[in-house]
């Protein structure tokens, strides 16, 4: 379970309720956190009863569903509906994870849904990323050479060189990890957090990449990288099942025989 950030002096108070069609026979209730930062007005959780007869099996059909048929004034971020675009990421019945790949056959009860914990909201369920990306793109993930490319124009590499990037280029930048982080709640202005953190060690690990010197003196910093506690939430609420927890304890290993 993680703990929303709100507002200052503010509370998530009782909204609106939606009732299903008249004659809907197979009901879930779904709480959905609404939040308009513009209005002034405090969050609240509007509940919706969805027919379940006429709607898809994931958490995202139904949130389409309810901003489709329902209210149309919810805001939520959806793309690809199949966990590769990672836009749809958000708090569902009290883990983060993907909306598209999140059954609504795994929630018990009121399927609560809240926006990625820890985030500022642009509305609704829609998270600010200004400052995550900002962080990312601080790491510089992407491939960085010194010398001529080859006749051939690739830059190769043996399988076990490639096999060292699984586990890291999977990872489709949907934050879950970060904002399940209690290290980067407290720490977020200056700790990096596990997602680019990963990515960072995605770089570091290429064979093909010349900068790992440059890159781990970036992140020699009591802050951007020592600020993980392995404390684990990260690993177990990547929904790509991925372990930014490992990747961060290889960068300090790396550091460590760097050191030596």
């Amino acid at each position: 379970m993680v703990e929303l950030s709100l507002p200052k002096n503010s509370k998530v108070q009782t909204g609106k309720h939606h009732a299903a069609p008249a004659g809907a026979k197979n009901v879930r209730k779904f709480k959905v956190y609404r939040y308009d930062p513009d209005t002034g007005a405090n969050p609240r959780t509007d509940t919706y009863d969805v027919d379940m007869d006429t709607c898809g099996p994931m958490v995202l059909d139904a949130l389409l569903k309810i901003k489709d048929e329902m209210d149309s004034t919810l805001a939520l971020r959806r793309s690809c509906r199949e966990g590769i675009c990672g836009s749809c990421s958000m708090n569902i019945d009290g883990s983060n994870t993907l909306a598209c790949l999140k059954p609504i056959e795994e929630c018990k009860g009121e399927v609560k849904v809240y926006p990625l914990p820890h985030m500022p909201v642009v509305k609704d369920l829609v998270p600010d990323l200004t400052h995550i990306y900002a962080q990312l793109a601080s790491i510089e993930p992407w491939l960085k050479t010194e010398t001529p490319t080859p006749a051939s124009g690739e830059r190769l590499q043996s399988p076990e060189e490639r096999e060292k990037l699984d586990g890291l280029w999977e990872c489709i930048l949907c934050f879950c990890c970060t904002t399940s982080c209690p290290s980067y709640w407290w720490n977020g202005d200056r700790y990096l957090g596990p997602a680019v953190l990963l990515q960072a060690a995605r770089w570091i690990n290429d064979s093909r990449d010349e900068a790992t010197g440059e890159r781990l003196d970036q992140l020699e910093d009591p802050f951007r990288l020592y600020r993980c506690h392995t404390i684990m939430n990260c690993t177990n609420t990547c929904p790509k099942g991925l372990n930014p927890a490992k990747a961060i304890g290889d960068i300090k290993k790396k550091m460590v025989e760097r050191a030596g």
